[in-house]
């Protein structure tokens, strides 16, 4: 079919059969690929609403006040040893995973999708982990670390090398040119998917989330504990765009989706629980500060029960109960999405209300 328009003494006539056969042709992989970035219309629906909450949860590590932190990082009196190491591994973990994540999305998951609103909500995704790297250097800057602590945390400390070896040889596994229409390349890329999303995003965040939004219940460490809600609530997006980036490449690919590579990514997951466990040990040397080191290690096995299911994926201990019941009010995965909803200013630059009042801010 054909549409034609005159202006003035010229004639232009588009071909709308070209143009449906062209939107049929985005795909995931191995889709139409073009040098220029149309999004509409738009075949991923989901990737464009995502991109943007994510655009309107837009926050800057500069807004939040850091005194308080600093007057307990201070004071012997306010914060014990174990409270400050909680933070230190905090710090000194997150330093190196958000760079890997974005590292991950921009040179490999982008690189490889084909169609523009996928690689529109990656590149904001991308973004997102370049704020929380900003945060980790204004909690550095702020309470006077030396950032060769930081350095050598992430090198030194074998859980948190561990953790970081587990997610990096996943991806430098598609770091080639590969072809991408190969099995065993599409469940590389799907395998990829998984382990950021599900295992290290989805899961080895959590068990650090879950200890610092614990110091915040206790009024410890404001500022910080504030940074680490914007990102959690940032990281249930991430979470999300991955699981359905990943049930997409599946369902266009079902080939992938074998009874081996179903159980190779259960035996993963597995692998990452157990790297967890072990960081979760080592920032809680000791049962203190109101934690339970069983407690968060059972809550572990918990949140990667939901991520398996989540995907479609036999759970590696089925019936286990939350150990943590005030972390699910905070952080629990279904409410997720509505976590810390608040006022939506406060998840927005004033900059972008134009018209709102001081009241309604």
């Amino acid at each position: 079919m054909q549409k034609s328009f005159t202006v003035g003494t010229k004639n232009f006539v588009l071909d709308q059969d070209k143009a449906e056969a062209a939107f049929a042709a985005k795909k995931v992989i191995n889709g139409r690929q073009v040098p220029y970035f149309n999004i509409l219309p738009l075949k991923f629906q989901w990737a464009y609403d995502l991109y943007k909450t994510m655009k309107a949860n837009h926050w800057e590590p500069e807004d939040i006040p850091m005194g308080k932190d600093i007057e307990q990082w201070r004071d012997p009196k306010t914060v014990s040893d174990i409270e400050r190491w909680i933070i230190r591994m905090g710090i000194g973990y997150f330093s190196a995973a958000e760079g890997i994540v974005g590292d991950n999305i921009q040179h490999v998951v982008r690189e490889i999708v084909t169609a523009p609103e996928l690689k529109l909500v990656l590149g904001r995704h991308a973004h997102e982990e370049n704020i929380h790297a900003d945060s980790l250097l204004y909690m550095i800057s702020s309470l006077g670390i030396n950032p060769h602590e930081c350095e050598a945390m992430f090198e030194d400390i074998k859980s948190i090398t561990a953790k970081n070896e587990f997610v990096n040889k996943v991806s430098q596994d598609l770091r080639r040119d590969l072809d991408m229409t190969q099995l065993k390349n599409k469940q590389l890329l799907a395998k990829n998917i998984f382990v950021f999303g599900q295992c290290m995003e989805g899961t080895q965040f959590y068990g650090l989330f879950g200890m610092v939004l614990s110091l915040y219940r206790q009024n410890k460490f404001p500022g910080i504990g504030q940074m680490f809600r914007y990102t959690l609530r940032d990281e249930s997006n991430h979470i999300e765009l991955f699981r359905n980036l990943f049930m997409d490449l599946i369902e266009e690919n079902r080939e992938i989706w074998t009874a081996d590579f179903k159980e190779e990514l259960r035996r993963t997951m597995a692998e990452g629980i157990q790297l967890e466990k072990d960081f979760i040990r080592d920032c809680l040397p000791v049962n203190a500060v109101g934690l339970s080191i069983e407690e968060f290690l059972t809550y572990i096995d918990y949140i990667a029960d939901r991520r398996l299911e989540g995907v479609g994926l036999t759970p590696l201990n089925p019936g286990i109960k939350n150990p943590l019941p005030w972390l699910a009010e905070m952080m629990d995965i279904k409410k997720e999405q509505n976590f810390f909803e608040g006022r939506v200013t406060e998840y927005q630059k004033s900059s972008a209300l134009s018209g709102a009042s001081d009241d309604e801010l």
